[in-house]
């Protein structure tokens, strides 16, 4: 997964994730550069943070976190079970009451439009749930 970074003084999470896509050096830097640019087109409002030794998104709460693993960048969505997922994205920690996450490997092509789709819907859930935008 790569070495864990705190939150350093002085320095952005937005500079803390460039800097973790950059030290990857492989198709999962990539991975987590395309990712993190879906996440910025689907909601501009998002805010970047640095949660847990990683990239985290939140607008209204926490939208999602992203790992890298040797074989997987994987999207976890704390509020994944409550989203509707007709185009089966969610791949990973299925099991769980409230969590659901995606793996994306080596390779895989991503599905912007739905991955899109969900990210809004997550940004929804968190905004209406504090009836704020």
């Amino acid at each position: 997964m790569g070495p864990r970074k705190e939150a350093t003084p002085g320095k952005s999470a937005s500079e803390l994730i460039d800097e973790r896509i950059a030290e990857l050096g492989d198709w999962r830097g990539e991975m987590l550069g395309r990712l993190r640019a879906l996440l910025r087109e689907a909601d501009p409002g998002l805010v970047e943070e640095w949660k847990w030794g990683g990239p985290a998104w939140s607008h209204g709460g926490l939208i999602c976190t992203g790992e890298t693993y040797k074989s997987a960048v994987k999207l976890t969505f704390p509020k994944g079970a409550a989203l509707d997922d007709p185009s089966g994205l969610f791949n990973s920690s299925l099991q769980g009451n409230t969590r659901r996450a995606i793996d994306f490997r080596e390779g895989e092509t991503v599905a912007e439009g739905e991955l899109t789709a969900l990210i809004r819907a997550a940004v929804s859930l968190n905004t209406s749930a504090r009836g704020t935008d």
